[in-house]
């Protein structure tokens, strides 16, 4: 009994005019899915990038007060600058996946505090950058027009205080 059941209903035709509309709908309403899957993959690739930069940032000014055994001033921002750079942009860094086109720029500064009696302290940033634009993570299907909407430039700026 439940096979002929089965049977009527596969007996049952779609009207003439009804024919080919899955197709019709299907290629409307796949570019706009795909550019939302696409917008997605887009910006995760993005924020995971950015992420990568802003913990490298911080690890490299953590690891700029390690000076180790130095004494003298010119081989202590030597060796600041060496671990910065070794744990922001070298083989064990977050963002490491993103080198070679990673730029590191330390600086040591005061840190800027406004009363005259902390003039004396120093801070240490240092501040990864990545160039987006020119090395996108994903391909840009729609070419120039997709350069309003991605960001020119992936950066992060950590700061430490020293003295």
């Amino acid at each position: 009994m439940k096979s002929q059941s089965v049977v009527r209903r596969n007996n049952v035709h779609t009207p003439k005019k009804q024919r080919g509309a899955a197709a019709i709908e299907f290629a409307a309403v796949f570019p706009i899915f795909f550019m939302i899957f696409y917008a997605i993959i887009t910006y995760g690739m993005i924020f995971v990038a950015q992420q990568s930069i802003t913990l490298a940032a911080a690890e490299g000014a953590r690891a700029a007060l390690r000076v180790g055994s130095a004494t003298n001033p010119a081989e202590i921002d030597a060796n600041r600058e060496e671990n910065a750079r070794r744990a922001a942009t070298g083989t064990g860094s977050v963002a490491y996946w993103l080198m070679p086109r990673l730029a590191f720029a330390p600086s040591l500064a005061p840190c800027g505090y406004n009363s005259p009696a902390n003039s004396s302290i120093r801070c240490y940033s240092v501040t990864v950058t990545y160039p987006y634009k020119q090395y996108p993570l994903v391909p840009l299907l729609l070419g120039p027009l997709m350069n309003v909407v991605i960001p020119t430039q992936l950066s992060s700026t950590a700061i430490i205080q020293i003295d």
